[in-house]
């Protein structure tokens, strides 16, 4: 038996306007309000106005599930339909320590891989894949990514920020009661990012 075509979705862009074209997007989960302020005060200590990075805004932080990329209208409508069906438990959420991905000069936050973290980003990345999006083939490695060099690999800012780190912070654990769909919006200062759609974990 065929499988119902997946419902048409309105999507809304910027001032209100439908896509009809292409969109950038992204599968993550929000972080709770207790940890964004815990990662705030890490960056105001880590931060100055000379370091040559480029910070993310505490409003865009994250851990992604699944990039997804550019995508037309009609694979839109059907992630989000796909999604829609998901039925998983909430995900308890552990932050790790400080870290670097030196190739790309980045400074994030690792994210503990728990048996519920993995169960959700298979199960998008399932879902995903029949919407025509292909799961990456490296390991999942969940992280919150708060500065990248403004050029490539380790600047001096990366190189700075390593030395400036000195003990670690901790980080409070919180349960991940929903995953959204994002649109990545690129520009000169970074990617901003929009909620498209919201999709719940536990009880419905």
């Amino acid at each position: 038996m065929a499988a119902e075509a997946p419902p048409k979705h309105d999507w809304k862009g910027e001032q209100g306007a439908y896509h009809n074209l292409c969109m950038r997007l992204f599968v993550g989960i929000p972080l709770a309000a207790a940890v964004i302020g815990e990662l705030a005060a890490t960056v105001a200590r880590l931060r100055s106005d000379t370091d040559g990075l480029r910070w993310a805004a505490p409003e865009s932080w994250h851990v992604t599930l699944q990039f997804l990329g550019n995508a037309g209208r009609e694979e839109c409508d059907c992630t989000v339909a796909r999604l829609r069906e998901l039925r998983l438990p909430p995900v308890p959420m552990r932050l790790e320590g400080l870290g670097f991905f030196d190739r790309a000069g980045i400074l994030m936050v690792g994210v503990r891989v728990t048996p519920e973290l993995l169960l959700v980003e298979r199960s998008v990345t399932a879902a995903t894949r029949l919407c025509g999006f292909v799961p990456e083939t490296r390991p999942y490695r969940p992280h919150i990514t708060l500065a990248r060099s403004k050029s490539k690999g380790q600047g001096r800012g990366i190189l700075e920020l390593k030395a400036k780190i000195g003990r670690q912070p901790s980080f409070s654990g919180f349960a991940a009661e929903e995953f959204l769909l994002y649109e990545s919006f690129l520009g000169p200062a970074g990617s901003r990012y929009e909620i498209r759609e919201r999709f719940l974990l536990g009880g419905r």
